[in-house]
């Protein structure tokens, strides 16, 4: 396979609702549309689109940052070939060494279009069987406890049933927000999410707070700050809900260190953190080869993004958790194809590649 070619473009996408979090706030995706053209050696091309989600401060990089990395690593890429597919890995790796939300942006443009060549999904190019059924929950990200129930409850309306609810920022408000959802969606199940936002003994008194209440949390993603294991530790050991790890593994070595020190049950895969697909599927291996359960989410992401993730999870053989919902909280769809959605089920389409093409509109 040769590298045609590599192009980018701002992918800014307006939000239905500000995306807030512990640590940030934003009003439209951040991204990069990575476009590539792969040419085998019969002289056949195919085009191949990935997405570079930036979300700071959770990433170094934002959108113009994106743009200027690939930039470079197309002057530094095109003409390359490629014999196998993880021989592309070592160029990707010096040319965005720096640049793990390009780079995953990159990598997924070159597995669609390789897919596409090869007239199969991504996930069965990654080794997947037969698409599997994928169910995911939606964010609430935090606003006004009133408004955050009433979201709560037209998602509901639409077939979502559980709730990834953003708290971290005011933990009397993160009651008031649980409580009013619970109140309003007596069925709903609860996914925390902290975003680094708590210490040990915060986290657990929300948990404690929810448990009163009588609602029914599923997991506890990244109750601490990154770099604090030891308190992750203690939410893990002391909360009695699963504890999941985001900002505190990116890579195979930070995975280590929450296994060692057992500051997690499980571990959240997200592209952009871990560099791209091939990075994120041996991660989510590596994780349930040690006995850790595994989600599946992703940052601000439209429906390309999210069908990248979707395919990853398909390679797995489980996932525990699903949270690939960010392209329905979105105003605009600037894409067609990757999947079906009915509620909160996702039923990928048999296409080539991701199957995922941009809107004639757009």
């Amino acid at each position: 396979m040769r590298i045609a070619s590599i192009r980018a473009e701002a992918l800014s996408v307006p939000l239905r609702e500000p995306f807030v979090i512990a640590t940030g706030r934003v009003d439209a995706t951040r991204a990069a549309l990575v476009e590539v053209v792969l040419e085998d050696d019969r002289g056949r091309v195919a085009h191949g689109i990935g997405e570079a989600a930036a979300l700071p401060p959770v990433t170094r990089e934002d959108q113009p940052d994106l743009l200027r990395a690939i930039e470079r690593a197309s002057a530094e890429l095109t003409g390359q070939t490629f014999e196998r597919l993880d021989l592309f890995a070592a160029p990707l790796d010096t040319a965005l060494a720096e640049t793990p939300v390009a780079r995953a942006g990159l990598e997924c443009a070159l597995l669609d279009a390789w897919a596409r060549l090869a007239g199969m999904p991504v996930h069965r190019l990654l080794g997947g069987r037969a698409p599997r059924r994928l169910v995911t929950d939606i964010t609430l990200p935090i606003a006004d406890p009133a408004r955050m129930a009433e979201l709560a409850m037209n998602h509901r309306a639409r077939g979502f049933s559980s709730f990834k609810v953003k708290v971290g920022k005011s933990f009397d408000d993160d009651v008031r927000a649980l409580l009013g959802v619970h109140a309003r969606v007596p069925d709903a199940t609860f996914r925390l999410d902290a975003n680094a936002g708590f210490t040990a003994d915060r986290a657990l008194a929300l948990v404690a707070e929810a448990r009163a209440a009588g609602l029914e949390l599923e997991c506890f993603e990244q109750p601490c700050a990154r770099d604090d294991l030891d308190g992750m530790a203690q939410v893990a050991r002391e909360s009695g809900v699963c504890v999941i790890a985001d900002e505190s593994v990116r890579d195979e070595v930070d995975l280590a260190r929450v296994i060692a020190t057992r500051a997690a049950h499980g571990v959240n895969l997200k592209l952009a953190k871990s560099g791209g697909m091939l990075a994120a599927l041996a991660l989510g291996r590596s994780a349930r080869a040690a006995g850790l359960v595994v989600m599946c989410g992703g940052m601000v992401e439209t429906r390309l993004g999210m069908t990248a993730m979707a395919h990853v999870a398909c390679a797995l053989e489980q996932v525990e958790f699903l949270d690939l919902d960010t392209a329905f909280l979105l105003a605009e769809d600037p894409f067609e194809g990757g999947y079906r959605a009915r509620g909160a089920e996702l039923e990928l389409t048999p296409g080539a590649g991701f199957d995922v093409r941009r809107c004639a509109a757009v």
